[in-house]
């Protein structure tokens, strides 16, 4: 085996990023108060093509050094939009019939492999705050939520980790 050089991973350029066909997929991002959390997210969309991240709430935007630590670069790919007020990100989704599912521990959740999508639907993860979550009413807002399983003590992932598991879930099942 040989490690491939950068060279020859076929990458696309900021351009053919965004000419490409995305996965019917959106981030929302509610209150994320690490930079580095936010790059993470930033990089972990532009690998699956996800259409559109909004940032709400507390959560900062690019350009921001930090920021771009984590994301290198895919500030840059990944539409993105800055909404204060998640509540109405959410109904102005559903409005444009996009499923919107939190991702969030609560009564009657699905677990994120019991988790069926539809074909030709679009959906948005709404992802909250490191500590509090998702608040209860864009909870109540939302079309229902998905639940990471965990086995441990902590029953907790940070959210730049929780956003790979399931965007990366959603695209295999989506596209693959």
């Amino acid at each position: 085996m040989r490690k491939l050089e950068n060279s020859e991973l076929e990458r696309k350029s900021v351009e053919d990023f965004k000419e490409a066909a995305k996965t019917p997929l959106i981030i929302i991002l509610d209150d994320i108060r690490s930079l580095n959390n936010i790059g993470s997210v930033f990089r972990t969309s532009d690998a699956f093509l996800v259409e559109k991240i909004y940032l709400c709430g507390i959560t900062a935007v690019p350009p921001n050094k930090e920021i771009h630590k984590t994301a290198l670069g895919a500030t840059d790919t990944v539409a993105w939009e800055y909404n204060e007020n998640i509540l109405n990100v959410i109904e102005s989704l559903k409005k444009e019939n996009v499923a919107v599912f939190a991702v969030e521990q609560v009564e009657n959740s699905i677990f994120l492999q019991d988790f069926k999508t539809e074909n030709n639907k679009k959906y948005a993860l709404v992802f909250g705050n490191e500590v509090y979550g998702v608040s209860q009413k864009a909870i109540e807002l939302c079309d229902g939520t998905i639940e990471i399983p965990q086995l441990g003590t902590k029953h907790s992932l940070n959210i730049s980790v929780s956003a790979g598991i399931v965007v990366w879930d959603f695209f295999k099942k989506m596209l693959c």
